[in-house]
Parts: C-alpha cells; sequence; structure tokens
C-alpha cells in the first residue's frame, strides 16, 4: 500500500513538475485586471469590438502534439457558465494566437486549427457580454496541451462535448483570468 501511495506521489509530483514552466499570456488583456469594452461581444445589448485578444503561451511539455484554447466565464447566470471560444487542433509548433484569430471566417486561425460553436450558438470569439449591473464576471483564458495530434470533433458538438475531448487529452495546462463588467443602464 505504501509503494502505491508513494508512486501516486512521484506520478503527481513529476506532472506537476512537468507543467511548471507552462505559461499563458496576452499582450491586449492583463491577468487578475479588467478587460476594456472593446473586448466586448456586439449582440444582446452589448456594443463592443467582438475581437478575440492576441494570446501566446511558452513552456509547454515536450510532448505535446496540439493545443487547444478556451475560455470561458463561470459567473454568467446560465447554472453552467458560459464559453466565449473554443479553439482546438492547434498544431503543437504554434505558440500563439493573433489578434481577432477568432473571427468568424475561421481565416485568422493557424493552418489547422478549427474553432468549436459556442454558447452564442456559432464558432468563434464571442466577446463579453455580462448582464448590466451585475458584479464583474471572471474570463478564464486556458490553453490546453494535448497528448493527441488532434481531435475529432462533429461540426455541431456542444461546448461540453468539445470540454469532455480535450480534458480528456490534456497533458497540462496554463489559464489566466480577467474580469469584466457593465454599469447598470440610466433611464
Amino acid at each position: 500500500m505504501q509503494r502505491k501511495l508513494l508512486a501516486a506521489a512521484l506520478l503527481i509530483a513529476a506532472t506537476g513538475a512537468h507543467a511548471a514552466g507552462f505559461k499563458l499570456e496576452s499582450p491586449d488583456i492583463k491577468a487578475n485586471a479588467m478587460m476594456d469594452k472593446k473586448w466586448e461581444a456586439n449582440v444582446f445589448g452589448c456594443s463592443g469590438e467582438n475581437k478575440s485578444p492576441a494570446l501566446k503561451w511558452s513552456g509547454a511539455p515536450k510532448d505535446t502534439k496540439s493545443f487547444a484554447v478556451t475560455v470561458y466565464d463561470p459567473d454568467a447566470p446560465t447554472g453552467s457558465g458560459f464559453w466565449h471560444w473554443f479553439v482546438y487542433n492547434i498544431p503543437a509548433n504554434v505558440t500563439e494566437l493573433k489578434l481577432d484569430a477568432g473571427n468568424q471566417s475561421g481565416a485568422n486561425l493557424p493552418q489547422g486549427a478549427k474553432q468549436n460553436r459556442i454558447d452564442y450558438g456559432f464558432a468563434g470569439w464571442g466577446g463579453a457580454c455580462p448582464p448590466e449591473g451585475d458584479k464583474p464576471h471572471r474570463y478564464i483564458f486556458t490553453v490546453h496541451a494535448l497528448k493527441t495530434d488532434k481531435l475529432d470533433l462533429p461540426a455541431d458538438a456542444t461546448a461540453a462535448v468539445a470540454g469532455f475531448m480535450t480534458n480528456a487529452n490534456t497533458i497540462a495546462k496554463a489559464s489566466f483570468t480577467a474580469k469584466y463588467g457593465r454599469a447598470k443602464a440610466k433611464k
């Protein structure tokens, strides 16, 4: 029993050390800061530019075969949060997504990468749009290092299915969180 516990502890420690240098950052959005209105969606009464920010990552495990990038709002009043972006099949030699890579056309993505349908109902970046007057919502930006070259997702896969497949193949991940809120409109 002690050997099994020791082996499990060593495996956990090795995995943690393996991902220790894995970092995600954005030149456009600072971690733990409020996002600018330009990252706001342009639906449901929001009027932002709806362009995805640039993202850069480094220190991925050497056995990474591809990446996935997600943006998730756990504070959305849906009972299940809200997916704002889901990019997968990003080749292992890619370490950034450029400004507006999340354009619905997919033209700004790295070759081979795909976008999954998000909770706005389309495949592409969907900017922040919390209800007016809510406390600022958290937006969790995550890059997943995957143990597979590609995820075989159906074209109409839900974000939950894409999340399941991503998490089942994740060997390491790096995240940062930013916030965004909208003031209550004056009548």
